[in-house]
């Protein structure tokens, strides 16, 4: 990280200025992944017809993380319902956390708070009961490729 620098704030005014952009009337939303190399990776939700062909917003990034091999630090999801409306965080759905797992429990996720506060906890925070408790760090390793 570069001196005096705040991630999670830089991530926020990527997500918006990105949102106002993009999305210049209605609804917007974009998610930003910061990996531990300091690249800051965005993507959008794909817009069709066919509700059941929608991916969440962080998945373009996730793949691109995995596509670059780059271990992901950060994520951050914002929406807006439209050019008036004020920005919300949205915490990741479950299947979006199972994603971030790959990089480990110390991933940092911006999370939903009732005053709209920009907060950020990790995977292990939100997750304290996750099934891979269970199992010895070892054997889920081996899903990992390097």
């Amino acid at each position: 990280m570069q001196e005096g620098k705040n991630i999670e704030l830089e991530m926020y005014e990527i997500a918006t200025n990105f949102i106002a952009k993009r999305y210049p009337t209605g609804w917007g939303g974009v998610a930003v992944i910061h990996t531990e190399d300091g690249q800051f990776l965005t993507s959008v939700s794909i817009e069709t017809a066919n509700a059941s062909a929608v991916l969440c917003i962080e998945v373009g990034a996730i793949c691109e993380a995995h596509k670059l091999n780059a271990r992901v630090t950060h994520c951050l999801c914002v929406v807006r319902d439209d050019e008036n409306s004020p920005f919300k965080v949205l915490s990741p759905c479950g299947i979006c956390q199972e994603r971030l797992r790959f990089w480990g429990t110390d991933v940092k996720v911006g999370v939903t708070t009732p005053d709209n506060s920009l907060k950020y906890v990790t995977l292990e925070i939100l997750q304290p009961y996750h099934w891979t408790t269970a199992y010895p760090i070892e054997e889920l390793e081996r899903y990992k490729k390097e």
